[in-house]
């Protein structure tokens, strides 16, 4: 599968981590914590994309 991914800055990286310890000292699950702050970054980004390809091959010889 071939996705485009947000470009983000070493600047825009460090704020999503802070973001997401943020959340998680609130309590909330670290994969929810990512899961919301990759939806904002998703929702507002408006920068460049990485193509980026995942091998979905070891998923199906698992099956």
């Amino acid at each position: 599968m071939i996705t485009g991914l947000p470009a983000l800055s070493y600047e825009q990286q460090q704020q999503a981590v802070e973001r997401i310890q943020q959340l998680m000292a609130s309590g909330m699950s670290s994969g929810e914590a990512i899961a919301r702050v990759a939806d904002e970054i998703r929702s507002s980004h408006t920068g460049a994309h990485v193509a980026v390809m995942f091998d979905d091959e070891d998923e199906e010889e698992q099956a």
